[in-house]
């Protein structure tokens, strides 16, 4: 997929306000249907009933929601490219775990990811020509995803912010199959 910068093709960034205004009209709606659906409106905790907080790849095919089955208030879903640990990924599993009583984390990856096609270096020289700055923050690429689960799953285990995890699972959803693979650590 070609990316598009705003600046060569104007009518894109005219697109992405149709499709946030349609998104903001839907969550009026969302929010309308709450106040007279059959539902009282009361506070909802922030705590996930499950204790489980799912780190995933931010991929539009990976609809995390639906494919674990989760609703409102069930989990912490926690999303970036690749679905990689990070530093900002540790600061909110470790907010979720110390603050909202999480005791379970989930990986979740999936096939045909686009972090495998790509390497840091290339990717920040990408943004060099584009923009004209490197950035100085980590791609997270990967060339292997089943090693990758693995090494998140080490990250995490070891990390002395995550103490109170009593659980670590990485899991590979196939885009094409929709199966769900535990990988071994």
């Amino acid at each position: 997929m070609t990316m598009v910068d705003a600046r060569d093709d104007p009518s894109r960034l005219e697109r992405s306000r149709s499709a946030t205004d349609m998104l903001a009209g839907r969550a009026a709606e969302f929010a309308a249907a709450r106040r007279t659906g059959g539902e009282p409106m009361r506070a909802r905790p922030a705590r996930p009933t499950t204790g489980v907080a799912v780190l995933a790849c931010m991929d539009a095919r990976l609809d995390v929601h639906a494919l674990l089955g989760l609703g409102e208030g069930d989990a912490h879903v926690l999303r970036n490219a690749g679905g990689v640990v990070t530093d900002d990924m540790i600061r909110s599993l470790a907010v979720s775990q110390h603050e909202l009583g999480t005791t379970e984390i989930i990986l979740l990856r999936h096939t045909q990811c686009g972090m495998v096609t790509i390497t840091d270096e290339g990717f920040r020289n990408k943004l060099l020509e584009r923009t004209g700055s490197r950035p100085d923050w980590p791609v997270h690429a990967f060339d292997d995803l089943e090693a990758s689960v693995r090494l998140s799953i080490s990250l995490l285990r070891s990390n002395p912010f995550l103490a109170a995890t009593t659980s670590v699972r990485g899991f590979i959803y196939d885009v094409a199959s929709g199966a769900l693979r535990e990988v071994s650590a």
